[in-house]
């Protein structure tokens, strides 16, 4: 099935990520939930809370991957937002908590994200000048 979008490659890719990172949120709030459920929660610690909190999360970053593959011009600027917090959190894996296997490519990730956002193509498109100066949606009339 092919989805109707003005959106340039880059853009959709990069809205393919997104909403992969948003269902690994939803994942991760999900296993939270089975291991408390299953009794590997500590007293005190409100690990239903936390799943929910990740829930909402996931389901925002879902929801914003999956505008920039619709092609809505506003989802480009939560992805950003998403991606520069994702690398900080990437970077604090890999430097102060000891876990270059998740930080390092949670980074790259994040990267190849940030760069497909902002290649000129996308700039273009989230402006709105690809329809004046020969985009994709240039030339048509009344099609």
């Amino acid at each position: 099935m092919r989805i109707a979008s003005d959106a340039p490659p880059t853009i959709r890719g990069a809205g393919l990520l997104v909403g992969l990172q948003g269902l690994t949120g939803i994942g991760f709030a999900i296993a939270l939930l089975v291991r408390a459920l299953g009794g590997g929660s500590t007293e005190g610690n409100n690990v239903f809370g936390e799943a929910g909190y990740f829930t909402v999360l996931g389901g925002g970053v879902v929801a914003v991957g999956v505008a920039l593959v619709l092609g809505k011009h506003w989802a480009r600027s939560p992805s950003v937002v998403v991606e520069l917090l994702l690398l900080g959190v990437a970077w604090y894996a890999a430097g102060p908590s000891g876990r270059p296997g998740i930080g390092v490519p949670v980074g790259v990730l994040c990267v190849v994200v940030l760069y497909l956002l902002f290649t000129a193509r996308s700039r273009e498109w989230s402006l709105g000048l690809d329809d004046e100066y020969g985009g994709e949606g240039a030339g048509k009339t009344g099609q």
